[in-house]
């Protein structure tokens, strides 16, 4: 009866373990004057930190499987939601780098915002042909959030 025991305790901790993967994600963060930035926060879930990038812009983080999307940001940036690809453990992220504007509408604010977000995927490439990057094209989805619709809610 205890072997019984042991064996269904045993079977029931490694079926957890099975159910509690985790995966490792590394990559490296840079600006949009492919500038590296260090101390970048890195967020899951919205509000879990789970780890920061180096001196260098490198980071690698334990999330688990079922994470799909990941937060970056920091002082003087605009924060960036990605989602990831299923087989995306390299992340090379540009992040733009926030500004004030004084005297203009916000609208016209999101404009100026968009027209550097279209941009991003062209730096994205030219940080891999300059050496920055490992890959020439991003494996996460990025969606403009405009700050219009932030202050609106």
């Amino acid at each position: 009866m205890k072997k019984l025991l042991i064996l269904f305790i045993v079977f029931g901790f490694s079926i957890c373990r099975l159910y509690s993967q985790d995966k490792t994600v590394k990559g490296r963060v840079i600006d949009n004057n492919f500038e590296t930035l260090p101390y970048v926060s890195i967020i899951i879930n919205d509000t879990v930190e789970v780890g920061r990038t180096d001196l260098n812009g490198f980071f690698q983080i334990e999330i688990p499987v079922s994470v799909k999307r990941l937060m970056f940001g920091t002082v003087g940036i605009d924060w960036a939601s990605i989602e990831l690809e299923d087989k995306c453990d390299e992340v090379e992220v540009v992040l733009m780098l926030s500004g004030t504007h004084d005297f203009i509408t916000i609208k016209k604010v999101d404009r100026i915002r968009m027209k550097r977000f279209k941009k991003l995927p062209q730096l994205h490439k030219e940080a891999f042909e300059k050496g920055i990057f490992k890959t020439d094209k991003a494996c996460y989805t990025r969606e403009f959030i405009p700050d219009y619709k932030k202050k609106l809610k």
